[in-house]
């Protein structure tokens, strides 16, 4: 028959205090009911949570017991990295924030190793600071070209709004896209795209 362990001596004091502190505040409650007012029984009630969970969790962490509401251990978050490499690829620091997040999961999903990429380019930049941003792809292509693919896909995020090649390309910016810029003060952009990306290229059916 297997034996149950029992809990260290410490946290076996603890839960009793615990239990008892439960118990005299049950009596206390139990009194309350008739004798507090709705507001204040209200406070007891939370004031006795609050010990319980504080107390429990305290145990918790001392003794290595897992707790379900734990905090999650921090992820590593490229999202700085590729703002900051977009910023000096298009000579740019108006950058919608909530367009390089998308721009940033889009890509991520699309490459399992972007993150590694990403960070790599934010820190060739930063050791090449000064190059203009005409120039980075050109010698990337030379000395990195892993480097020059990740920074053409973050380009063509940017001013087409494409993540990927067709037919699976991936659209994360229509409107948004940078390449209605130059002549968004003499030209209406569209506020919808009326076929799949780059739809005029195809030859019409009936032609």
């Amino acid at each position: 028959m297997t034996q149950v362990q029992k809990p260290p001596r410490r946290l076996r004091s603890r839960l009793t205090s615990l239990s008892s502190f439960s118990s005299s505040f049950s009596l206390s409650f139990s009194f309350s009911r008739t004798n507090a007012s709705p507001s204040r029984r209200t406070w007891l009630l939370g004031a006795c949570a609050s010990a319980a969970l504080l107390s429990f969790t305290v145990a918790a962490g001392r003794f290595g017991l897992p707790a379900a509401w734990a905090e999650p251990a921090p992820t590593d978050d490229t999202y700085p990295a590729l703002l900051a490499v977009s910023q000096h690829l298009s000579a740019r620091q108006d950058l919608n924030p909530v367009l390089a997040r998308r721009i940033h999961d889009a890509l991520s999903q699309a490459d399992s190793l972007f993150a590694r990429h990403v960070s790599a380019l934010d820190q060739w930049l930063k050791s090449h600071e000064g190059m203009p941003a005409d120039s980075v792809i050109a010698t990337l292509q030379t000395h990195a070209p892993e480097l020059a693919v990740v920074a053409r896909a973050i380009l063509r995020a940017w001013y087409l709004g494409l993540i990927g090649e067709m037919p699976q390309a991936r659209v994360v910016a229509f409107e948004q896209a940078l390449m209605f810029e130059p002549v968004k003060d003499v030209l209406t952009i569209p506020s919808y795209c009326h076929d799949v990306p780059f739809y005029w290229t195809n030859k019409p059916v009936h032609a």
